[in-house]
């Protein structure tokens, strides 16, 4: 059952570079970083390491994902709602249908888990 427990290794040396799906660049020229590493069993959920520089995107969730923030300091602000500010150690949720902007104000280093169906 070893294998029921995964630990993740550093980001690996590779990254998908391109922007997420649903993400639209609205402020700066930020860039990220997505290293996929795990998929569970099923196929069902993802879990990995994202990095991101400073600048704002707006973003439209299709997917469950909840967050782990290491390094950096962002603003999340849901369309039409108020902002909320997440540092390092903050845990939090993203739920499916979310859409607002996402503004990297120090470089960001977090863990996710997403949940594909």
């Amino acid at each position: 059952m070893a294998d029921m427990v995964f630990r993740f290794p550093a980001p690996g040396p590779e990254p998908m570079l391109t922007d997420l799906e649903g993400w639209t660049k609205i402020e700066g020229n930020p860039t990220m970083k997505t290293w996929v590493q795990h998929t569970s069993i099923d196929g069902s959920v993802i879990s990995g390491t994202w990095a991101a520089t400073l600048g704002s995107w707006h973003t439209v969730y299709k997917f469950y994902e909840f967050v782990h923030l290491i390094e950096g300091q962002i603003t999340i602000t849901p369309d039409g709602g108020s902002p909320v500010t997440l540092r390092p150690g903050d845990g939090f949720v993203v739920e499916p249908g979310f859409k607002g902007v996402w503004k990297i104000e120090q470089p960001v280093k977090k863990h996710f888990c997403i949940k594909l169906s």
